[in-house]
């Protein structure tokens, strides 16, 4: 006879006096722990997704008791006090290989899943749209479907380290801009929140799906890998108000819509071009999340002036854009991939100790080099 499996013990720091437990257990008793509105909308479908292969949080399970309940642990450690952040995606276990999973609800009569299905048909090493693995009925209302795609990362959590991320960054965004428009669809919603990760390789012990800075049971505080070196992937995500266009038609649309308020041309009475806009608001991407805080990104101020020309017929086409940014790209030396990003809030000091290290750093690469060159 087998003996039963004991509970898992939290670390020491987990756990609190009687007296502090009992305050803990006030707090619960009044419902501070309670699921949310839109927690209670997942919970409803538990069942049904753990049919269909995918398990969600124990939060989640119908009849949850807090596991802290009659303990002295502090509800702060305990997994299962995590509340979902975004009510529309949710994170789950796929139970046949334990993968990382996020779970998408969206209307059926909008296009979002219709053209995420069709960018998930093309297998283009170009394609850098988010894959979609599984689409469920929902069980509790016809309007609605559950999208099940990989589980991203935001592609600034964590932040770019050196000057290499941010070309990397460059090469797979513009590439998939380029995809998604020779496929003759706008994206219409480029934005930093639009563009995510998979960061699987960075992070291969991984970490909690809400709790991102630490272990997958949310205890330990958990470190990436560095981007460099590894196969860090960037994924265009949220169709909602993206275009599909027939070929030879217009791609002209009408509308002030998505995250981008800085596009010059945007309206609700005159028709603009949408892929002209996508260009305008990749362009803007770049300015705010790099040209804006860092010191030692100069190589990209001609082709986010380009990009971003006022006029939308003074804007290249987003192939156009990318053939600018390869001859750009040519002219980088191999040193600069690996120097380290320099924010613009740094201080004169901190600056001069931190490219220090950076140069020492550079020179033990070289030596590296040297030796596996010269080497046997």
């Amino acid at each position: 006879m087998s003996t039963p499996a004991r509970p898992k013990r939290l670390p020491t720091y987990a756990y609190v006096t009687d007296e502090v437990a009992k305050r803990y257990a006030d707090i619960t008793e009044q419902g501070i722990y309670n699921l949310a509105p839109q927690e209670v909308f997942w919970q409803a479908r538990y069942r049904y997704l753990e049919d269909h292969g995918y398990r969600l949080r124990p939060r989640y399970k119908p009849g949850w008791k807090p596991s802290w309940t009659g303990t002295n642990l502090n509800p702060t450690y305990c997994e299962d006090s995590i509340l979902l952040r975004h009510y529309q995606v949710m994170d789950a276990t796929r139970l046949s290989d334990g993968e990382l999973v996020a779970i998408k609800f969206c209307h059926r009569r909008t296009q979002e899943l219709h053209i995420a299905q069709y960018f998930h048909s093309i297998k283009d090493r170009a394609n850098h749209c988010v894959p979609i693995l599984d689409v469920l009925p929902d069980p509790h209302d016809p309007a609605l479907t559950l999208m099940v795609m990989p589980y991203l990362r935001p592609c600034n959590d964590p932040e770019f380290g050196t000057v290499g991320d941010v070309i990397e960054f460059v090469d797979q965004t513009l590439e998939g801009l380029v995809f998604m428009h020779r496929h003759r669809i706008a994206h219409r919603d480029i934005a930093m929140a639009n563009v995510m990760m998979d960061a699987k390789a960075i992070y291969p012990g991984g970490h909690h799906p809400i709790r991102r800075g630490y272990t997958p049971d949310a205890l330990y505080a958990v470190s990436p890998l560095p981007r460099a070196g590894h196969n860090v992937r960037y994924i265009y995500i949220d169709f909602d108000l993206s275009e599909r266009f027939p070929e030879g038609g217009t791609t002209y649309v009408l509308g002030k819509v998505g995250r981008d308020v800085d596009l010059p041309e945007a309206s609700n009475e005159v028709p603009y071009d949408a892929f002209k806009a996508d260009v305008f608001s990749l362009g803007n991407v770049y300015t705010k999340f790099f040209e804006r805080n860092f010191q030692n990104v100069e190589f990209l101020y001609s082709l986010i002036e380009l990009m971003k020309q006022r006029r939308p017929e003074d804007r290249p086409t987003a192939e156009e854009a990318l053939w600018e940014w390869k001859k750009i790209r040519a002219t980088l030396s191999d040193s600069l991939f690996r120097w380290r990003l320099v924010p613009k809030t740094e201080a004169p000091m901190e600056r001069v100790v931190n490219d220090t290290v950076a140069v020492a750093w550079e020179g033990v690469y070289r030596l590296k080099e040297f030796v596996g060159l010269r080497g046997p």
